[in-house]
């Protein structure tokens, strides 16, 4: 599951720095890689609030004391922040590319779920899923503080530590309010692994709830989905119903790709997907690595004409699957090199 978000990120990040000329939003080929696109950060997110609450519960099973947490969360939170620099650098403005140097982003929104994630090791259940609900509703209580008139430029812009900090929270690209949904999410999901029939009626509520934001989009003949302005969903910010719909869609993906592991038997492609793991376990160096590609694709294209349908797609498509075979090669040749065999050499609380 982690490989698919990772690989869904490289796709949309690539459709974004290489868009086809001629291709319009009603366009059924912008309505896929818009799809792709609005999956791809809330299952990354999701997986990974998943992986991290995993992380703390067995910690805390061992006994971590606070010295062993101080020790286990800051290099996470220290690397975290640095690759989310070094991925705005990658990428930067100045280059022809989509960042400011110090923007806020899905690094960073991971490095605080870190912090957070030995406190959520410890809240029940049942206040999780009140948390949960709080920030699923947290974009109707933000109005117009989440900066729903912002453009791009300024969304991934800051000036001084005020700016920075409210790019943190609540209007840059993946704020904490109200994208700690996703962290929360994965926390519930892991802890109703054994749970399948209860997971199984949270998605069929959820798929009633999109099918009601289909309806109200017919209603009031306004667009389902845009990355921003005046949809349902929306992207940027996040809005309620893109949260309702997104989640539901991480959860029913990891429930299919499960299939009848939960109850004692096989995952739903049995070992067909085996050939994902390493991309699965190299998702932080891909995700990071996938930007200095762009970043020099980026230069390139920097004031040339947009590539045509057929020559976009397929740069899109091999950027994407190349990542698949360069993982398993790493993993046989340098397997220690790696954003996540460092954090794990300087990681001294295993």
């Amino acid at each position: 599951m982690r490989a698919i978000a990772v690989l869904c990120m490289v796709e949309v990040h690539t459709a974004a720095i290489i868009p086809p000329e001629g291709v319009t939003v009603g366009d059924p080929m912008a309505f896929v890689a818009a799809a792709f696109g609005g999956m791809a950060a809330p299952m990354f997110v999701t997986i990974s609030g998943w992986g991290m609450y995993m992380s703390a519960q067995r910690r805390r099973a061992q006994g971590f004391s606070g010295s062993d947490w101080v020790r286990w969360i800051v290099p996470r939170v220290l690397l975290l922040t640095a690759c989310q620099v070094i991925v705005n650098l990658f990428l930067n403005v100045e280059r022809g590319g989509r960042f400011e140097w110090q923007t806020p982003g899905v690094l960073t929104l991971l490095a605080v779920a870190a912090i957070l994630s030995p406190i959520l090791s410890r809240i029940p259940f049942s206040f999780r899923s009140a948390i949960l609900l709080l920030a699923c509703a947290s974009p109707l209580v933000l109005g117009d503080t989440s900066g729903p008139e912002l453009g791009w430029f300024e969304r991934v812009g800051s000036e001084g530590i005020f700016e920075w900090l409210e790019r943190l929270f609540v209007n840059g690209t993946y704020p904490i309010a109200p994208w700690i949904f996703y962290v929360i999410l994965g926390t519930l999901v892991y802890d109703l692994r054994e749970s399948p029939d209860v997971r199984e009626k949270g998605i069929i509520m959820g798929l009633i709830a999109t099918a009601l934001t289909i309806l109200i989009s017919a209603i009031e003949e306004v667009d389902w989905a845009l990355t921003e302005g005046d949809a349902v969903l929306t992207f940027f910010p996040a809005s309620t119903p893109f949260l309702i719909v997104s989640g539901t869609m991480a959860v029913l993906a990891m429930r299919i790709l499960e299939g009848s592991e939960a109850r004692g038997g096989e995952p739903a492609f049995g070992d067909k997907l085996t050939f994902l793991e390493p991309s699965g376990r190299l998702s932080l160096t891909i995700y990071v690595s996938h930007f200095a590609v762009l970043g020099i694709a980026a230069m390139v294209l920097e004031g040339e004409p947009r590539l045509a349908l057929a020559p976009a797609f397929l740069a899109t498509s091999i950027h994407t699957i190349v990542w698949i075979p360069l993982a398993i090669a790493h993993e046989k040749y340098i397997p220690g090199i790696s954003i996540e065999g460092l954090l794990r050499t300087v990681q001294s609380g295993r």
